[in-house]
């Protein structure tokens, strides 16, 4: 059986996700496209899904007969209209984050899911899926011990101009919020933001780097370093201190080169690149779930935990270094 999927938003990732269902997953097709700029869905229609259907709105991609499951790739505004918009219709969704912009939002989604009463939502948290990641929790669980520290760094060559102090959080440690909360099988008890000097290649508006502090409920500390204007490249750092040993995130593949009197070996400058394989895994983990009419992965409530968390960080970059309180209530029984 062939599950047809509906992608909404025909941008630069909703672009590429439709060329994996087309040109590199298996038991998916594009069945129909939607965009607030209908030429952005025309032209991946030419390019990638010629057999799809163009729809005005998303809502009317939802409920369209032919659709079997939906895509979320529109801008972050809309992802919690079209998310309740499938539940609605039970119809398995996979939303890229942020689940919705605010967390009273992300709660509405899990609302919503748990009067359905099955979970039909799939956040985009691609790490959970890079064998890296994947690699280092397996090694957690079974050989370091107890885990007592976590230090990590989230570093970019560049970001443009319009990058503000708070998108530190929204866009970029967003990540790191799935990350540990999967990695650990812990939640989040408080926040702390520390700021170095600004460096050089930074602006009025935005502080960088910063160091944000997260405790657990089971008592781990996790220092993350966010530094978006390192210049040298894209990197990814991740280390866990456990009671018997540590284990480290391994650095992507890539060759080692004695040339020029050095030893060298190639940086990743880009994020797509450092993650490209996850994306498949996880875009294939919801195909073979959403052909069975349910959702897997990151859920709606780990989407509703990070909005939480991101708050609080967003206020304790402004709390001059108090720790902020992150308050999560009970978690439903339909994410156990």
């Amino acid at each position: 059986m062939t599950l047809n999927i509906g992608v909404i938003g025909c941008g630069m990732i909703g672009r590429d996700h439709t060329r994996r269902i087309q040109q590199v997953l298996a038991g998916a097709q594009v069945v129909a496209l939607s965009d607030v700029n209908a030429a952005n869905a025309e032209s991946v229609r030419q390019d990638l899904a010629p057999n799809a259907r163009l729809y005005d709105t998303g809502e009317a991609l939802i409920a369209a007969p032919e659709v079997q499951a939906v895509l979320v790739t529109s801008w972050g505004a809309t992802h919690e209209p079209y998310v309740l918009a499938a539940i609605a219709a039970g119809k398995p969704v996979f939303c890229e984050k942020p689940l919705a912009t605010t967390a009273a939002g992300a709660r509405r989604i899990v609302d919503a899911e748990v009067a359905f009463g099955k979970r039909l939502v799939q956040v985009g948290f691609m790490r959970r899926y890079d064998a890296g990641y994947v690699a280092l929790k397996a090694a957690v669980e079974q050989h370091t011990g107890t885990p007592i520290l976590v230090h990590a760094a989230h570093r970019n060559p560049a970001v443009p101009e319009a990058y503000v102090t708070p998108m530190a959080i929204h866009d970029t440690l967003i990540h790191e919020i799935d990350v540990f909360r999967w990695l650990l099988n812990d939640d989040y008890v408080s926040a702390r933001v520390l700021y170095p000097r600004n460096a050089a290649r930074s602006h009025s508006k935005l502080r960088d780097p910063q160091v944000v502090v997260l405790e657990t409920k089971k008592g781990v500390l996790i220092d993350v370093e966010i530094f978006v204007n390192c210049a040298y490249g894209y990197d990814i750092q991740c280390e866990v201190v456990g009671e018997d040993g540590t284990a480290r995130l391994p650095e992507p593949m890539s060759i080692a080169m004695r040339l020029d009197a050095k030893r060298q070996s190639r940086i990743l400058t880009d994020w797509k690149d450092r993650f490209v394989a996850s994306y498949d895994v996880e875009l294939q983990d919801f195909i073979g779930a959403a052909a069975q009419g349910r959702a897997t992965g990151p859920s709606a409530w780990d989407g509703y935990a990070a909005a939480v968390t991101s708050d609080a960080c967003v206020q304790a970059q402004e709390s001059a270094g108090a720790a902020v309180a992150i308050e999560l209530p009970a978690r439903p029984s339909l994410y156990a």
